[in-house]
């Protein structure tokens, strides 16, 4: 009897071997994690402006000074909650082919985020800020980071030669369709955190980017709108010169 076996793909010679991080970076990155939970831990059971970074740093288990070397303010760790996700979408973004567009690359690896829970933390502290503007600042610096996030990416896929311009153009787009996938999801789903209604907000998240590459192209049917937790992208990726 023959055997067929499944063979990975070679790795690209040009892109640089992955590293393996240093007990030291892990360290560092847990520490970084437990005081971002630490403070949405505080977030939901004080509620904002009820707390301190004493708290957050009592919380953690470490001292006012080591949070300062990990976030220059309460607001950026709270912000920093929606890191995980994005860290997992430029993941699977860098796995794409390299011929492929930015656009359709940023919709496949939110597709390949098959557990809807993957965007829990971001969905969260959209939610709670809806209840309390006096969160702004934690969502504005959440949504800051991904843009730079974004921009790093997209530079290593196109190149340093590329248009500056270019990059905080598209960066923005992504961003705004980020913010309109939510604010339609929240108007739809309130803040349930659900895995059925985080599973919404993934597919309004992979819809937007759909038509950010189909150039906003109105869909053929606007009369009969499918479920979008159980409907596959409704908005078909395109050739772009993204």
């Amino acid at each position: 009897m023959t055997t067929t076996s499944t063979q990975e793909p070679s790795p690209d010679p040009l892109l640089p071997e992955p590293s393996t991080p240093s007990r030291r970076e892990l360290n560092k990155a847990a520490t970084r994690s437990s005081i971002a939970a630490a403070a949405l831990d505080l977030l939901r059971s004080k509620g904002p402006g009820n707390f301190t970074v004493e708290d957050i740093a009592a919380s953690a288990g470490v001292s006012r000074r080591t949070f300062f070397n990990y976030f220059p303010s309460l607001e950026a760790a709270l912000a920093s909650v929606a890191d995980g996700f994005m860290d997992h979408a430029l993941e699977q973004f860098r796995l794409r082919p390299a011929e492929e567009s930015i656009l359709e690359s940023a919709q496949a690896a939110l597709m390949a985020l098959a557990d809807p829970m993957s965007v829990a933390p971001m969905a969260e502290l959209f939610s709670l800020n809806q209840d309390n503007r006096a969160l702004a600042r934690s969502e504005l610096e959440a949504w800051e980071h991904c843009t730079g996030q974004i921009i790093d990416a997209a530079r290593s896929r196109l190149g340093e030669g590329i248009s500056e311009l270019y990059l905080h153009a598209l960066a923005g787009s992504v961003i705004s369709c980020g913010k309109a996938a939510m604010t339609v999801w929240f108007a739809e789903r309130g803040p349930d955190l659900s895995a059925e209604s985080l599973a919404v907000l993934r597919q309004h998240l992979i819809d937007a980017m759909g038509l950010l590459g189909a150039g906003f192209a109105p869909p053929s049917d606007v009369s009969a709108p499918q479920s979008p937790a159980s409907a596959a992208p409704s908005v078909p990726t395109t050739k772009d010169r993204f």
